[in-house]
């Protein structure tokens, strides 16, 4: 005798194998279901988990939705996923990355004028790895490649779009650390001058 199982049984099992986000349309139409349906039981079963303190959650990305460890055990987590650091990306990565993620759409010569240092390397790694893209040409001599994150950036990242990005103030520092910063090298290089 076969067991009828329930919608949120079958939209449960597709998102704990998937390796990838399913959009709800994919969904729907797998399970041979309405969108709409399947989009208002996902979104119940999301509050559900939350509410449960759940290890997992629901999130849905740019591209779909996908089953992701809960923020609570976040420690647990990085504990487990330290073990095989193969796939890292170094901090000229993840610097370059973050130039495009907030100035995007941007050239490498304008990358490059922000770090300092030549990021061709970087941003081929980068586009290799799926997280930046082609985003068009910019105006001018040569018209030089602009590049944009793509969504596999931004379901790495938890987001359902750039706009998600904490505001870049957040990791300025203030004012006076600047000046402070500032009046620091500043005393230190007329100190070194009166040494010489």
């Amino acid at each position: 005798m076969r067991v009828e199982l329930s919608l949120e049984q079958k939209l449960e099992a597709m998102l704990t194998v998937a390796l990838e986000p399913i959009s709800t349309e994919e969904l729907a139409d797998v399970v041979e279901a309405d969108a709409t349906e399947v989009l208002e039981v996902l979104r119940r079963l999301r509050s559900e988990f939350v509410a449960d303190r759940r290890g997992f959650q629901f999130i849905e990305l740019a591209s779909g939705w996908v089953m992701q460890s809960a923020p609570d055990v976040a420690e647990w987590v990085a504990k487990f996923a330290n073990r095989d650091v193969s796939h890292r990306l170094s901090s000229a990565a993840l610097e370059t990355l973050a130039i495009i993620a907030y100035r995007q759409p941007i050239s490498r010569a304008q990358i490059t004028a922000l770090r300092g240092v030549n990021v061709d390397g970087v941003s081929r790694l980068l586009e290799q790895r799926g997280y930046i893209e082609e985003r068009g040409r910019a105006a001018g001599p040569g018209q030089p490649i602009l590049y944009a994150t793509t969504e596999l950036f931004l379901d790495r990242m938890g987001l359902s779009s750039i706009s998600e990005l904490p505001p870049i103030e957040e990791f300025m520092p203030t004012l006076e650390t600047a000046n402070a910063i500032v009046d620091e090298f500043t005393e230190a290089a007329s100190d070194a001058i009166e040494g010489t």
